[in-house]
Order: structure tokens, then C-alpha cells, then sequence
């Protein structure tokens, strides 16, 4: 059996791998779903630990005595870091591979989130945030590298939602598990020393289960390496390269469909990372909720947006199946998402009643995150060589969104009193997204 350098592969793997060949019938193992699962427990965790601050904001905006313009502050603290890595870090990834990269981003995340339980006011929660946010940059761009690596051309759209969806789900979860910690222990302090102890442990499972392909998997059969493998086979004839090439970045930037994937992620988390950092608050202000409210809100808030993001990933994969073309395909559900997203802004902004802020929040989240769809995007455009750094430039440019967007909305809370203003920012957003999903090719892989 030829072997890339991707890895050794046992004797007696490979024997088992050959014996299960024979015969016709020979079913292909899962190893590539499973470890897909993984993943979306693992940007789980991440969300809920990136989104524990929002929900303990209301203790620690009291504790620390923060005025709005300081809470924006700190809620762009994370982004800060989190987006000058995502270039370097989608580097090293296409370097050194993901397992080793996400490894490391898992606990290292995990100690900055239970250090950031013993911050003793502004400056030190400041660095403890900033710190999680170096930290965590790795775990998305290497998802959109092992989705590159892993999957079936076939089946990316539904690995880059499984990966993406645990994003929606962390935020939702995290709302619930977060406030239960704070009751439970009496402290928020507490509830984040615990978060970050759980996420260390859970590093270790990654690196005991993660490969970075699937001939270094010892649960992988040749049937299913094979499906895999034909696959990449077949998209490097159609793209009429080789399978390695150069690991760079500035020969893509002269492509529209470049800034087409940069400019889209911006705007989807102008939306995501707002309501990410200032729902909670909003719920609190705005509409009268206590922290269980706020925490059950969440969860259905962000749910709705787990809940839209598989069905989305699943209907752009069979529409796929169905032989409609891939600019079709994603232009027509990502469009149309961007529709939904900005009337139910809109619909937020002019409705006062809480129960239908939550219900049309719930409805603006499901659609969003159809756009999880753009993990996909960097491995269309560079390719298993390139998916890494690309992944990292898409998840810069978005970032440069989370670290604006809770400035941009503590100032204006600060100035009006209001969160109007906020939500018509989101909008403009929402606009920028709908945009750039309609201009992106997805057709084609990008010459370099």
C-alpha cells in the first residue's frame, strides 16, 4: 500500500486494511464523522468558554464597576489576539498539521479561561481575555484544514456545519451551564476556573483521537480511505494541479473571490459576535430578564442557530447530490439567508414585546449560520496545500468584526441609551455578508 508523508502506518493495520478489501461488499468505516463530532464538541467548549464573560457581564460590570464604553472594551479584548494569530496560526497549521496545532490551542485556552477567574479587576480580566484569544485561534482554521483533508468533496458542505455549528451550540449551551455554575458555586469566578479545567482534559482527548489524515488513523479501513482519497484525486485533475504546491497567501489576494470570503466572514460575525458579547446584556437592559431568563434565552437564541446551521449544511450537500451546480447552490441558500438575517433585525428593532425579540433573535440565528457553510470556502479556493492559511485570513478578516463590533456597540449604547442604533449596525452587517456570499465563486479552485 503507498504512504504518503503524512505518516507511518502499522504492519498489522495495514494487513487489516488489505483483508477488509476483499469482496465487493467491503463497508467503509466512519472514522472521518466521528472525529467530525469531535470537532463539534470541541468548538463547543470553545464558544462556551469565549462566551462566558457575556453571560457573567451583568456580576462582573458590577464588581468591577464598568461603564458601557469599558464593557465594550473588554468584550473586544478575545478578538484582539484571536485575530492577529488567525494568519500565523493557519501557517503552522499547513506546517505542521492540525492535530499537533489544536492540541495546544485546547489547553492553552483552557488555563487562560481559569486564569481569568482570579482576574482582579479591569487590566487583569483585560489580559486574561486577551489571553484565551491567542490561545483559541488555532481550533477553527484547523477544523477548515481537516475538513479539507478528511471529507469527501461531497460531504464538506455538512463538515463544515458539524465544525461550525458547535459555535452556535457553545453559545446556547454555555449560557445555561455557565449561570448553573454561577448558582451552583456562588461565584463566577468559580464557573470559569471550572470551564477551563474541563477544556484542558478535553485537549487530551483531541490529541489521542485527531490525526491529520486518515492513514494515521488507526480506526480507518482502506475502503473508506480510498472513498476519501479518490475524491482529493479527482478534484486535483479537475483543477489540473498536483496535490502539494506552495504554502503562501499573497498570490490569492489578487482574486475578487478572495475578499469575497474575507468580506462575507466579516459581516456574518459583525451579526454573530454582537449578539455573542451584547445579547445577555441586551436581555438584561433592555428587556428586564434576571440571569436564569437570560441564561434560558440564550440557549434558545443560539439552539435555533445550531438547529439551522446542520439543516443548512445537510441541504446544500444533497442539493449538491442532486447535480446543481455549487454557485447555485450557495448563492441561493446563502442569499437568502442574508435576507432573513436583516428582516429579522429589523423586525427586533421595531417590536418592543421580549418574548418576540427572543422568537424573532431565534429566527435571525437559524438563518445566519447557514453561512458555517464557508468553512468549506478555503479549501474550494487553495486546496488541501493551501486550506490552513486561508482559513486563517477568512477567520482575520472576521475577527477584525469581533473585535470592532462590541466598541463600536458600547459607544454607541453609551452615547444614545439605547440599543437601537446597535441593532441597525448589525443590519448594515448582515448587508455586507449578503454581498459577498452573491460575488464569491465557488465553482473553481484559484490559480497560484
Amino acid at each position: 500500500m503507498t504512504r504518503p508523508s503524512g505518516g507511518p502506518v502499522s504492519l498489522q493495520q495495514d494487513s487489516s486494511r488489505l483483508e477488509s478489501t476483499t469482496g465487493q461488499a467491503t463497508r467503509r468505516t466512519n472514522v472521518r464523522w466521528k472525529l467530525f463530532i469531535l470537532l463539534l464538541v470541541l468548538v463547543a467548549v470553545n464558544y462556551i468558554d469565549r462566551g462566558s464573560i457575556s453571560v457573567a457581564l451583568p456580576l462582573i460590570q458590577q464588581e468591577f464597576n464598568l461603564p458601557p464604553e469599558l464593557v465594550g472594551l473588554l468584550l473586544s479584548a478575545f478578538f484582539w489576539t484571536y485575530a492577529l494569530m488567525q494568519i500565523p496560526v493557519g501557517w503552522l497549521i499547513d506546517r505542521f498539521g492540525p492535530r499537533k496545532v489544536v492540541t495546544a490551542s485546547c489547553v492553552g485556552w483552557g488555563a487562560a479561561t481559569a486564569a481569568s477567574g482570579l482576574a482582579g479587576g479591569f487590566v487583569s480580566m483585560f489580559l486574561a481575555r486577551m489571553g484565551i484569544g491567542v490561545t483559541e485561534a488555532g481550533v477553527m482554521p484547523a477544523g477548515g484544514k481537516l475538513n479539507a483533508i478528511w471529507m469527501h468533496s461531497k460531504e464538506r458542505g455538512r463538515g463544515a456545519t458539524i465544525l461550525d455549528a458547535g459555535a452556535p451550540l457553545g453559545a446556547g449551551v454555555g449560557g445555561v451551564v455557565i449561570a448553573w455554575l454561577i448558582a451552583v458555586t456562588g461565584s463566577w469566578r468559580w464557573s470559569f476556573i471550572i470551564a477551563g479545567a474541563a477544556t484542558v482534559a478535553l485537549g487530551l482527548v483531541v490529541y489521542w483521537y485527531v490525526r491529520d489524515n486518515p492513514r494515521q488513523h488507526p480506526g480507518t479501513n482502506a475502503a473508506e480511505v480510498e472513498y476519501i482519497e479518490a475524491s482529493h484525486r479527482a478534484e486535483d485533475e479537475a483543477a489540473g494541479v498536483e496535490g502539494g504546491g506552495r504554502r503562501a497567501l499573497l498570490p490569492y489576494l489578487k482574486y475578487r473571490s478572495f475578499w469575497a470570503m474575507c468580506l462575507g466572514w466579516l459581516g456574518f460575525n459583525g451579526v454573530f459576535y454582537g449578539l455573542l458579547t451584547w445579547g445577555p446584556l441586551y436581555l438584561s437592559e433592555a428587556k428586564g430578564f434576571d440571569l436564569k431568563t437570560i441564561g434560558w434565552s440564550t440557549f434558545v437564541i443560539f439552539g435555533a442557530g445550531f438547529v439551522g446551521e446542520i439543516i443548512g449544511g445537510a441541504l446544500a450537500d444533497k442539493l449538491r447530490a442532486m447535480g446543481h451546480g455549487a454557485n447555485k447552490v450557495m448563492r441561493s441558500l446563502l442569499g437568502f439567508s442574508a435576507v432573513m438575517v436583516a428582516l429579522g433585525l429589523v423586525g427586533v428593532t421595531v417590536i418592543p414585546d421580549a418574548m418576540t425579540a427572543v422568537a424573532l433573535l431565534s429566527t435571525v440565528l437559524f438563518f445566519l449560520r447557514w453561512v458555517g457553510l464557508f468553512w468549506s470556502v478555503p479549501s474550494i479556493l487553495g486546496g488541501r496545500t493551501n486550506a490552513g492559511v486561508l482559513g486563517g485570513a477568512m477567520n482575520f478578516s472576521g475577527n477584525i468584526a469581533g473585535f470592532v463590533t462590541p466598541i463600536v456597540v458600547g459607544l454607541i449604547v453609551g452615547a444614545t441609551g439605547s440599543y437601537t442604533w446597535a441593532l441597525l449596525y448589525f443590519v448594515g452587517s448582515a448587508i455586507i455578508m449578503g454581498v459577498s456570499v452573491l460575488t464569491l465563486d465557488y465553482s473553481k479552485r484559484l490559480a497560484v
